[in-house]
């Protein structure tokens, strides 16, 4: 009898210690753990060392999160990026996430950034690329001249916007990217506006970008980019103060701050100075947003020529027909530049 006792009592600590073991399992998996929101980066060539230290802020335990990857071998299937934890996970539920490399896209935009250190520098902010191994892609010669562009024209190849990418996307990816969006936007509709001003897309985007620079009033561009195309049509000279400040700055440096124009400046020895030479410049003088490009492709039909900023609607500018009446717009504009004090 007191041998049945015992063998009953072993087998019912068993029981206990196999509950308890059981229970510490299945606690240790399908409790909860994650105690905020938030978003867990991960970057390319992490360890599990390097996981387990960016995931416990988001942790109510870190060893048994531990347990549950090592027994699901997460730290030998680490997959970077960026991914969306919520408060209440289980470890289960977050490991799967991890191992899934199901991550959470980020939306990377742009806009006006008129050189490749600062395209570079604005998308280093958004994606896990830095800025160096982006502005090397940027520039590399061999890629841009493959596809169609010269070291004057590469920054055309990135149309503004907002792109969905994932944040561990390589500088490589990053461009690839962005050249097939390029080719996206150079639809058959766009192409047949370009083939009908007698341009190709990069002219069109060299000239979008001296629109961009000569007004900020968006309602005006296909004003201003149908004057210029008068005068490229009948031979004229572009004129474009814009091109002489890209000038000035290339040679004076690029924070340079040019508000006036002056005559002097005019005779600035450059490819881009377009008082001197006739036609469009080599390339594109600053990266224009997709309104100065639309501007372009859908420019205003009219008989104007000249143009100069107004004195009475700032922002905006006079247009005229005739050098007579241009001249009495700019000398306004001279008188009012003398009285703002605007030097230079």
């Amino acid at each position: 009898m007191n041998l049945k006792k015992g063998i009953l009592l072993i087998i019912g600590l068993l029981f206990i210690i196999g509950g308890f073991l059981a229970y510490s399992y299945y606690a240790k998996i399908y409790n909860t753990n994650t105690v905020k929101e938030g978003y867990l980066f991960i970057p390319t060539n992490s360890n599990f060392n390097d996981v387990e230290n960016l995931i416990r802020p988001f942790l109510k335990r870190v060893k048994p999160f531990t347990w549950v990857a090592s027994k699901k071998n997460y730290p030998n299937t680490i997959k970077p990026g960026k991914y969306k934890i919520t408060e209440g996970m289980n470890n289960n539920e977050l490991v799967n996430l991890l191992r899934s490399g199901k991550q959470t896209p980020v939306k990377v935009s742009f806009n006006n950034q008129d050189t490749f250190e600062k395209l570079a520098g604005r998308i280093s902010q958004q994606i896990e690329a830095d800025s160096i191994s982006l502005l090397n892609s940027f520039k590399d010669s061999s890629f841009y001249k493959k596809n169609g562009f010269s070291k004057n024209t590469a920054l055309g190849m990135y149309i503004p916007n907002t792109y969905e990418f994932y944040w561990n996307t390589s500088a490589e990816s990053f461009r690839k990217k962005m050249l097939n969006e390029y080719h996206k936007f150079w639809n058959n509709s766009r192409l047949e506006k370009t083939k009908k001003l007698n341009l190709t897309p990069n002219e069109v985007i060299t000239l979008a970008s001296i629109v961009q620079k000569e007004t900020a009033n968006v309602s005006e561009r296909p004003m201003v980019a149908g004057l210029y195309l008068n005068r490229l049509r009948d031979k004229w000279p572009l004129q474009a103060d814009p091109t002489i400040i890209f000038a000035l700055k290339a040679k004076l440096g690029e924070e340079t701050v040019i508000k006036r124009v002056l005559k002097k400046d005019l005779e600035i020895n450059s490819p881009y100075n377009t008082y001197k030479n006739s036609g469009l410049p080599p390339g594109l003088i600053g990266m224009p947003d997709i309104t100065s490009i639309k501007a372009v492709l859908n420019a205003k039909k009219h008989n104007y020529y000249y143009m100069c900023a107004s004195v009475t609607n700032i922002g905006s500018h006079e247009f005229a027909k005739t050098l007579s009446q241009h001249n009495r717009n700019a000398f306004k504009y001279q008188l009012w530049l003398n009285k703002q004090g605007v030097n230079r």
